[in-house]
């Protein structure tokens, strides 16, 4: 069986089985070391020659290896190289925000084949807004230009309680009682994987981004909300229903604010994307200038996305706000060093992106609530993926998802 067909099938077993496995082994170690004689193979996978050589010729006649030619050598025989071809297969990445979605397309040596694209969208928990996101999706197929049969998986990102096992997101468009990620594939005609959206990130920046040989990470999604990816011991942290990471949502302060999601006191109600728009939107309204002002926009309408470009163009109003937010994460963010005792936390996401001027009162805070014993086995990043990490992690999370071993 050819292993792209293989892949997808739920169920097989004895040397059909064995053999897809042997497959992605190698897939992996060429992940893994770049190219590799089949000696090298062999040896890792403690198999014998012509076993590897037959597997290795199956995977370069359907196009997934590539014969890299001989290796340099001072005498002897020279031995040939492989490699993973390229643009044999792909993987697109769909990251869904509250105002746009960006999509792209990651060839099988984790290049991306498409960077991603920010398309206007509004998330709503609505049928529209779930036709609309199926729609752009297969727009962006078509305009992709590659066969569905070259692209592997879609892996989407939301926001919210997600199930990645089942499928089902439990914020958004649960009224069509079917997991979303089938919903989704039974319209593009490609297997879909769905998962929170600060898991992918934190995902992005282990495998590529700013995490180096840390182990135990916690991956800070500062948006409009406010979630966290956490990684220990090298693996994805999900919890039992696939929930963790719902930092947004404790119960932190008295007030009769009322969150997005539903109750009241929530940290995302006073530390968030959603409080720096509101505390924006309020000062404006009392008469304090800013370059928000400038295209005469009216202030219901100032988005967070603004708010970052005012504070990034050195607005004071807007590097105020940030900062204010900033203290009060910082804070939150302490308590979580205190229980998780990380080596590394990654700040990420839309506010992430005002560098500074997010970072350092976020640092502050840490500084002054946090156990200074822990605190200082910590270190504090901004994402090096940026924007990009939503995306990239999707498309790296569905790739892990088909070439693991059973």
């Amino acid at each position: 069986m050819e292993f792209l067909k293989s892949i997808n099938e739920a169920e097989l077993s004895g040397v059909l089985f064995k053999n897809l496995n042997l497959k992605k082994n190698i897939i992996q170690y060429l992940d893994k070391h770049g190219q590799a004689t089949i000696s090298e193979i062999g040896k890792e996978l403690k198999l014998s020659t012509p076993k590897i050589i037959s597997t290795i010729n199956e995977l370069i006649e359907e196009k997934i290896l590539n014969d890299n030619g001989k290796i340099e050598s001072t005498g002897g025989r020279r031995a040939n190289l492989f490699g993973l071809a390229p643009s044999s297969v792909f993987f697109m990445g769909v990251e869904v925000s509250k105002y746009h979605i960006s999509i792209g397309l990651m060839d099988l040596n984790k290049n991306m084949f498409k960077e991603p694209s920010n398309i206007p969208f509004k998330l709503k928990n609505s049928q529209d807004s779930l036709e609309n996101l199926i729609s752009i999706i297969n727009e962006f197929i078509v305009s992709s230009g590659l066969p569905k049969s070259k692209i592997l998986r879609i892996g989407i990102n939301l926001t919210g309680r997600i199930n990645q096992v089942t499928g089902h997101n439990y914020n958004y468009f649960q009224f069509m009682h079917l997991p979303i990620s089938e919903i989704i594939e039974k319209a593009t005609g490609i297997k879909t994987h769905i998962d929170n959206d600060s898991r992918a990130m934190a995902f992005a920046e282990y495998c590529s981004g700013v995490v180096e040989k840390e182990k135990n990470i916690l991956f800070i999604n500062l948006d409009y909300g406010i979630g966290v990816g956490i990684i220990i011991n090298g693996e994805i942290y999900y919890g039992k229903s696939g929930f963790s990471g719902e930092f947004g949502h404790n119960p932190i302060y008295d007030n009769e604010m009322i969150c997005q999601c539903g109750k009241k006191g929530c940290l995302e109600t006073e530390a968030s994307g959603f409080a720096v728009v509101r505390t924006v939107q309020e000062k404006l309204r009392a008469g304090v200038g800013s370059i928000l002002q400038r295209d005469y926009k009216k202030i219901e309408e100032i988005t967070l996305e603004e708010i970052v470009s005012a504070c990034n163009q050195d607005d004071t109003l807007a590097i105020e706000c940030v900062a204010a937010v900033g203290e009060k994460l910082g804070k939150a963010v302490a308590s979580l060093i205190n229980i998780f005792n990380p080596e590394l936390v990654i700040l990420g996401g839309l506010l992430s992106t005002t560098n500074e001027y997010i970072r350092l009162p976020i640092k502050s805070s840490l500084n002054k609530f946090s156990s200074s014993l822990v605190n200082n086995d910590t270190q504090l990043k901004t994402s090096k993926l940026g924007l990009a990490a939503g995306v990239m992690g999707a498309c790296l999370l569905v790739r892990r998802a088909i070439f693991s071993v059973k």
